[in-house]
């Protein structure tokens, strides 16, 4: 089985050796059992992301584990970095990660291992009972939370976290569904047509650290302004009687 990991950056030059000190050595454990493609797409960035991402990633291909370096030539926001990702990734399962090693990428070993053959997206859940935050901004939390409480009740699932971008998802879905959000939406209208057409979803509790270095790319008010058009966009489906109103979720 193949596994392609997709990373969006923009403006990450700070902690990429950082990414590199954490990501190598699951790489090199990843091996012994997959071939993988490592995919990065720089977003257009304004400082030496995409220069050191080839100094520091560029020369570790091989036959059986690749890495491509995408570029935008101009910032195009995560949800345009995804759809980029996913259109180059070849792999039978498709993990999503942040840059900035929020989620320890140990974590992909665990996100495989949840993820069976009835198992469509498996996706990291700090907001579930058995994960955690450290450090994470206050105001951060309480908006995932509130939008994760309407998205539950919305989507009549049980899953805690809508808005991780740490998931395994197999190519199937990520070929099938079709997302148009560039922000930080994307992550959610990604899990929630998702789970309308009827893929199973399972959760990761883990825990969500606070980034070390640079700093978080999310406009806030853009970000509720999204959620709130798309929960408006969810809720009138719903009434049409066009959402799933059975559970998709497991903890």
């Amino acid at each position: 089985m193949k596994i392609s990991i997709v990373i969006p950056c923009y403006n990450e030059e700070e902690g990429l050796q950082h990414l590199a000190n954490n990501l190598f050595p699951v790489l090199d454990k990843l091996k012994k059992d997959h071939a993988w493609e490592l995919i990065f797409v720089d977003d257009g960035s304004k400082d030496n992301t995409y220069q050191l991402l080839q100094e520091i990633f560029g020369k570790k291909s091989s036959a059986q584990h690749s890495i491509q370096i995408i570029r935008h030539e101009k910032n195009m926001n995560l949800g345009a970095a995804l759809r980029t990702g996913f259109a180059a990734a070849q792999g039978d399962i498709i993990v999503t990660m942040d840059s900035d090693c929020t989620y320890d990428p140990k974590g992909i070993f665990d996100l495989l291992k949840l993820m069976d053959e009835e198992t469509a997206i498996v996706t990291a859940s700090p907001y579930h009972p058995n994960g955690g935050v450290n450090n994470v901004p206050k105001y951060r939390l309480a908006l995932s939370k509130a939008v994760t409480a309407i998205y539950r009740v919305l989507t009549g699932s049980e899953i805690y976290t809508f808005t991780a971008l740490f998931r395994a998802q197999r190519k199937e879905v990520v070929k099938n569904i079709h997302f148009t959000s560039n922000d930080f939406l994307s992550t959610a209208e990604f899990l929630i047509f998702a789970m309308m057409r009827g893929y199973k979803v399972k959760e990761y509790p883990t825990v969500l650290n606070v980034r070390v270095f640079g700093t978080s790319k999310m406009k806030l008010l853009r970000v509720i302004n999204s959620h709130l058009h798309f929960i408006g966009k969810i809720a009138k489906l719903r009434l049409l009687g066009q959402l799933r109103g059975d559970k998709q979720g497991e903890s």
